[in-house]
């Protein structure tokens, strides 16, 4: 493996075996990989002429073949399982986590919060990437007094090896559901949103009642490592994608080697309430091949008519590329917001008509085919 100084015009090579990073390097979300203890290195200067250094640890590469080092991840075993795990934990006995962390995402000048949440499960409550785990809110059901919130679903925004890349934890991310009097414009306490208020102002150390895992329609194909997969998400749900994203770009799996194209829109309102946006600018930086990022900031951009840009917008402008790509079998996927969805079917079919294609035969030759995945709330 290769890391690349460019600033010094060295590449410095890692000697031996893949080493674990020490964990207490990472602190979650926002990874940094720079200046991080990798294996034991040797640099090679650039500037000289000399020919490649003749040794039996290091290989002579171009700079433009130098792969970016993975974190090594564990338990393997995580990958043993054929079928993903349903619903290990129900309702009526849910799994007692710790949380381990509450980090604010966005911006002062995003409207709204949304936060990044890690719960340490034990291993006990494993999952693939795409699944969600339902929470049950402490306190009693207002609608059955003295029975238990309902249970409220979230997608898991981490891959099954979890932030800390021990199996050991899940992260979610939540937006904070505030309702403000149309009349006063004032914060109504009363109507606000029980689980993700409680999720959000959660400490370190709270215990948090967990079911699940759940959920098949957003689970990574991994069939074929070089397939395409389009992620469409309006915020939090970029979860189940930063999770995809992870395993493609981040973690070294041995199972699962990704050389295809992952492309990733997210719509938000403004540069404040992008999320995860320097993880994602990384994969751009470090797999320019691999991954394409788009996204679509209402509050700050126009469409080609003027308009706000929402993520519908986006896709619309390289609708063309995208078509193509899923009559080659790519998979799109969808997540977020109910509302979403309307508008994108809308721009879906004047692009398929503007080609002299029928919307409703394509649409129903993509989940014959299992490349459409939808989870909107």
């Amino acid at each position: 493996m290769f890391h690349l100084t460019l600033s010094q015009a060295a590449v410095t090579v890692p000697i031996g075996s893949d080493l674990s990073l020490r964990r207490s390097a990472f602190k979650a979300p926002n990874l940094n990989f720079r200046d991080k203890p990798w294996a034991p290195v040797l640099t090679l200067d650039l500037k000289a002429n000399s020919s490649c250094l003749r040794s039996r640890n290091v290989v002579c590469m171009s700079v433009q073949q130098a792969s970016v080092p993975k974190v090594s991840v564990s338990p393997l075993e995580l990958e043993d399982a054929k079928e993903p795990p349903l619903n290990l934990y129900k309702p009526k006995e849910p799994y007692t986590a710790t949380i381990v962390s509450v980090e604010r995402l966005v911006g002062p000048k995003a409207p709204g919060e949304t936060c990044h949440i890690v719960i340490d499960h034990g291993g006990n409550v494993p999952y693939w990437e795409g699944q969600s785990y339902g929470v049950i809110p402490p306190g009693e059901n207002p609608k059955k007094p003295g029975a238990p919130h309902n249970v409220r679903l979230y997608s898991i925004a981490s891959t099954r090896y979890g932030d800390s890349f021990d199996g050991k934890t899940a992260s979610l991310c939540v937006r904070r559901a505030v309702y403000y009097d149309p009349e006063t414009g004032k914060e109504d306490p009363s109507k606000n949103g029980v689980c993700s208020n409680f999720l959000c102002d959660s400490k370190p150390g709270d215990k948090i009642k967990i079911t699940g895992p759940s959920g098949k329609i957003m689970l990574l194909p991994e069939d074929d490592p070089n397939a395409t997969h389009i992620m469409i998400a309006t915020g939090t749900g970029v979860a189940p994608f930063r999770g995809y994203l992870r395993r493609m770009f981040m973690e070294s799996v041995p199972t699962y080697k990704f050389g295809g194209l992952a492309w990733l829109f997210l719509g938000v309102a403004n540069s404040d309430s992008l999320l995860y946006d320097e993880e994602f600018s990384k994969y751009l930086t470090d797999y320019p091949d691999n991954f394409r990022y788009d996204r679509a900031l209402s509050r700050e951009q126009k469409n080609k008519n003027g308009g706000k840009m929402y993520v519908q917008d986006k896709i619309e402008e390289y609708s063309d590329e995208i078509f193509k790509l899923l009559d080659n079998g790519a998979h799109i996927y969808f997540c977020g917001l109910k509302g979403m969805m309307p508008g994108i079917q809308d721009t879906l079919k004047r692009v398929a008509e503007q080609r002299g294609e029928s919307w409703e035969e394509k649409l129903s030759q993509l989940k014959k085919n299992k490349q459409w995945h939808v989870e909107v709330y």
